[in-house]
């Protein structure tokens, strides 16, 4: 009996799993920089990461190579890149001298981004059918990164120094129970427009890579309360309507 031929693959097939991989380089090598003491490169390294975080799955689906294995190391790799990574940064950067305090903001942090992760997959594999169609429960775990970062870039931007080392470890798990929260966060990849816009869009996201690359730190600021005021806005109108008492009398 002959035996099977192996299947083959081609190199397009394979770069969902290449950005994967790379972004998860990117995440390792931010906690060799933020070791170093190189804290902004750290910080643009762990962005990077976001962005081909968000392209892997979108080439995965044009490419029709979405796999198993490409699930398990999109999870896994997103673990380091925005749990453990910006965990560790942080605590590097400011949170040192609080020694254990500091320590147990990291492990909150670091722990809840573990979770939103695991209910994301559960909720992706169809065990729950309801969940994240058309949003996410809780702040994910990228844009989470980019949460408990908003206290280095709010000093970058400003030259200031760190801030207290406890209002820091405060926000970290703050952030946290954000990640873990059964609320509902918008999902901007499900976001539509009409045709006739486009242009606008398309000129939008030429500023906004503009700001970027003029005033990195205060643009990512900026980022990060404009999104935290639109999870304000989502929450307060899903929020249920208090009924009005009858009125007394006739």
């Amino acid at each position: 009996m002959q035996a099977p031929r192996p299947r083959r693959m081609s190199i397009l097939g394979l770069l969902p799993n290449m950005l994967t991989v790379g972004a998860l380089c990117a995440g390792v090598t931010a906690i060799r920089f933020a070791i170093e003491g190189r804290f902004a490169a750290a910080l643009i390294l762990i962005f990077l990461a976001a962005i081909m975080d968000g392209l892997d799955g979108r080439l995965a689906r044009l490419l029709r190579s979405e796999s198993q294995i490409g699930a398990e190391l999109d999870s896994l790799c997103d673990f380091v890149n925005f749990g453990v990574a910006p965990g560790l940064i942080v605590w590097l950067w400011a949170l040192q001298d609080m020694r254990a305090a500091g320590w147990i903001a990291v492990l909150i942090y670091v722990v809840s981004c573990l979770l939103r992760l695991a209910r994301f997959n559960i909720g992706h594999r169809a065990i729950d059918s309801t969940a994240e169609k058309t949003g996410f429960q809780g702040v994910p775990s990228p844009a989470g990164a980019l949460l408990c970062f908003l206290p280095m870039f709010a000093a970058f931007a400003t030259g200031a120094e760190p801030l207290h080392g406890g209002l820091v470890a405060i926000w970290m798990a703050l952030v946290g129970a954000m990640m873990i929260g059964r609320f509902q966060t918008p999902s901007f990849k499900k976001l539509t427009f009409e045709a006739q816009y486009v242009r606008y869009v398309v000129v939008a996201f030429a500023a906004l890579l503009a700001a970027l690359l003029a005033y990195p730190w205060a643009t990512l600021v900026a980022m990060d309360l404009i999104y935290l005021c639109i999870i304000a806005v989502s929450l307060v109108r899903r929020a249920p309507k208090s009924q009005k008492d009858p009125k007394d009398g006739a």
